[in-house]
């Protein structure tokens, strides 16, 4: 899909449905309920299975299956990432009625990064063939680091304070507080950032050590970058409303990493065996392409879906008697509760800090 006019309308419509979302965020800060957060993420859901239909309806070549099978893979991986923001959340101590802006900002800045993203991998691909091979040997490095991960690691990861984070402290001093949600404040005639710029800043940035393995594992799916494209901006529209119907179930989905270990592999296995059929590096087979089994679009979304199904049913299956301790509420400045910190940093420094990607 190379037009430009559905490029810049496809481009348009992302734009207004954040714009739309963060008018609404704006409006009336609040922490989503159960029942708003359902509506909204089968909503953005319905966008993206819409948005699909209609290009095939209206583009009769338009690859559908490879669409949906790069949708539903950057969805279940975008879960995992729910598992980093909820730490995020708590080692911030970010008020709940501000997290919805913070996952906004944060995932917009996300979208762009792996925008660019995007565009240097299929450029990439389109002058090395042969970075299949690598991006298929990653993604089974990835998936068995992923497979030996405790469960309980993703509550308890480490943080190391990140470059954009860091260069952010540098360039301004941070205040103690939240300041009413506000990102930048001048105090005694100083110019002040107040944590709310850190997080959001985090949020973006670490989603992008995420997309190290999402963005090769949908280019094993589809080598279009259209679809590359609007497959993550579809499953990161979502991701606010998800991160709030989901966060209570997070730490029931005690296989969910072994879930997305299985489609990391199985996609890692589909690239090295499409990069053997197109072969064309010298000391491999003379540099022809091997006859080797290719996975089918159809089969990978049955797979993926599949293996999903099975991780989510056996984690609910296997926690059904399980009690999850709330752990101890604070309050913040304004009196609203907010989530303990971990350690014992103050705002400023608590703010300072990125968990780990434990994914490789």
């Amino acid at each position: 899909m190379t037009d430009a006019s559905v490029w810049a309308v496809t481009i348009a419509l992302i734009i207004a449905l954040f714009i739309f979302d963060f008018a609404v965020v704006i409006r009336r800060p609040h922490e989503p309920t159960f029942k708003e957060s359902v509506g909204w993420s089968l909503f953005y859901i319905g966008v993206a299975v819409v948005f699909g239909f209609f290009l095939h309806w209206w583009h009769a070549d338009f690859p559908t299956a490879e669409y949906f099978a790069g949708y539903i893979t950057e969805k279940s991986l975008s879960v995992d990432n729910l598992f980093v923001f909820l730490v995020i959340m708590t080692r911030f101590a970010v008020p709940p009625k501000y997290r919805s802006r913070v996952l906004l900002v944060g995932i917009a800045v996300a979208l762009v990064l792996r925008g660019i993203f995007i565009a240097a991998g299929a450029a990439a691909l389109d002058a090395f063939s042969a970075l299949f091979y690598v991006f298929g040997a990653f993604l089974i490095y990835t998936a068995w680091g992923l497979a030996k991960e405790e469960p309980e690691d993703a509550a308890t990861a480490e943080y190391e304070e990140g470059r954009m984070v860091r260069m952010v402290r540098k360039m301004y001093p941070v205040t103690d507080g939240y300041r009413e949600g506000k990102i930048f404040v001048k105090e005694n005639g100083r110019k002040l950032v107040t944590p709310m710029l850190l997080v959001m800043v985090a949020i973006g940035s670490t989603d992008v050590l995420f997309a190290l393995d999402s963005i090769p594992a949908i280019f094993g799916l589809t080598q279009d970058p259209f679809i590359v494209f609007t497959a993550n901006a579809f499953a990161l529209l979502g991701l606010r409303q998800l991160y709030f119907l989901v966060q209570g179930l997070l730490q029931r989905l005690v296989y969910l990493h072994y879930g997305l270990a299985a489609i990391l592999a199985f996609i890692g296995v589909k690239l090295v065996l499409h990069a053997l059929h197109e072969n064309n590096i010298p000391f491999i087979n003379g540099g022809e392409g091997l006859h080797v089994v290719e996975i089918s679009t159809v089969t990978s979304l049955a797979v993926i879906c599949g293996i999903l199904v099975i991780a989510t049913v056996a984690s609910l299956w296997a926690t059904r008697n399980g009690e999850e301790s709330a752990p101890p509420a604070l309050e913040d400045e304004d009196g609203d509760t907010v989530a303990p910190r971990s350690g014992g940093a103050s705002d400023g420094d608590s703010a300072a800090g990125e968990p780990k990607d434990n994914r490789n």
